[in-house]
């Protein structure tokens, strides 16, 4: 039984941003055999740049976690769009990135942002490991940025 992407969102009081496309060479979605690789989405809403700057200093840890939660919807827009959210099987993993001032210590809150999203409107298929990785740097000046990858319910074998 397949999750009703567009029900499940409105249950949530979500809306899924407009599908941001590449700032470089690269695909936003490349399909390998059963597995989607998303590239790095960042707190993007429908083209406008949000949640610019350093966690712990321009932007607060409930900030952040806003933040995250939006990149998790740009990751699901852009499987909807380039695979269709039907022909997931469930969420492998993340990436969570961030940068912050010296000794702020409140990632894995942070990525719970995205965690909280990819579990409500998956359900069982949402459940995933991740890592989180503080960087000196993001583009943008960005707070975070989130990749994810997913398992496909059939094989494909192509770029999105």
């Amino acid at each position: 039984m397949g999750i009703d992407l567009k029900r499940k969102l409105e249950e949530l009081g979500l809306k899924l941003p407009k599908v941001s496309t590449p700032g470089g060479n690269y695909v936003s979605v490349n399909i390998r055999g059963n597995i989607a690789y998303v590239a790095i989405q960042f707190p993007i809403l429908n083209e406008e740049y949000l949640y610019q700057g350093r966690l712990g200093n321009e932007i607060s840890s409930e900030q952040g976690y806003k933040a995250m939660e939006l990149c998790a919807l740009n990751v699901i827009a852009q499987i909807e769009k380039k695979v269709g959210f039907d022909q997931i099987a469930g969420l492998n993993h993340i990436d969570a990135y961030f940068q912050s001032v010296q000794n702020w210590d409140e990632s894995p809150q942070v990525v719970n942002g995205a965690s909280d999203v990819f579990i409500k409107v998956l359900d069982e298929k949402g459940k995933h490991s991740r890592a989180i990785f503080g960087v000196n740097s993001l583009p943008r000046n960005f707070s975070v940025g989130l990749t994810a990858s997913f398992t496909l319910k059939s094989t494909h074998d192509e770029d999105y």
